[in-house]
């Protein structure tokens, strides 16, 4: 852990690189990341080592991203998926797997993304997508 730096509330990794004008909450963050300005990033989200989040995206709680992912610029996670009644609120889990390259202006509900997976720009990802899979549009198919 002497590698790491702790706040108060999160872990970042040796050698992560935090840009300015970014929130941090109760997250961990691994080695050699990178993290763009005017990113949020909530509590209970794990970033795996070597990830890079561009600018203005935000990662709600409840979000693990593993290692070696690309998340471009204004991604948004969602977690907020109502139950079938829509009477109640539940929140969700969201996993991207390794290896994730993920295009700007992407909206992704609470899915499961497999590994080695690209997630074209402007797409709505509302189902889990598979391993080894190229996924685009609204909603990405």
């Amino acid at each position: 852990m002497a590698d790491k730096y702790i706040t108060d509330d999160c872990i970042i990794g040796s050698e992560t690189k935090i840009m300015p004008f970014v929130n941090l909450y109760g997250c961990v963050i691994g080695d050699n990341c990178f993290v763009g300005p005017f990113v949020e990033i909530q509590k209970n989200v794990n970033i795996g080592d070597f990830t890079k989040i561009s600018s203005h995206s935000f990662i709600c709680s409840n979000v693990e991203i593993g290692s070696n992912c690309f998340i471009a610029h204004g991604v948004m996670f969602t977690n907020d998926k109502f139950t079938e009644s829509r009477s109640e609120w539940i929140e969700r889990k969201t996993t991207i797997g390794n290896n994730v390259r993920i295009g700007s202006n992407v909206t992704i509900l609470p899915v499961t993304i497999g590994d080695n997976v690209v997630i074209g720009a402007g797409s709505v990802v509302t189902k889990d997508v598979f391993d080894n899979t190229i996924v685009k549009g609204n909603p990405a198919k």
